[in-house]
């Protein structure tokens, strides 16, 4: 059953930032994720959503995989650099079987 990572982001460094999604990209291919959304400004229907903040969704195969990714040596890099280049708030969820 996919999985599917999502992440609110706001960008605390823009320089940083670039580098750190070049860097995930490869780490989220590697292990057979792709980008659904990425940097989106969602349309807030309902609520509020903070207009300094992105969206950004993921798929994986399975849950294994995703977790697998996260602590990867391949991702190390890009979350060392995520702590100085992003704030965010990171959800694994599954997804719908059938």
């Amino acid at each position: 059953m996919s999985v599917y990572v999502i992440s609110e982001v706001e960008v605390l460094d823009e320089e940083l930032a670039d580098t750190y999604r070049a860097l995930a990209e490869d780490s989220i291919r590697r292990h057979g994720g792709r980008y659904l959304v990425r940097g989106a400004l969602p349309d807030a229907v309902e609520g509020t959503w903070p207009a300094s903040q992105r969206l950004v969704v993921l798929e994986f195969p399975d849950a294994e995989r995703a977790r697998e990714w996260y602590a990867s040596a391949e991702y190390a890099p890009a979350l060392k650099l995520r702590q100085s280049a992003l704030e965010r708030r990171l959800l694994f969820v599954d997804g719908v079987s059938g």
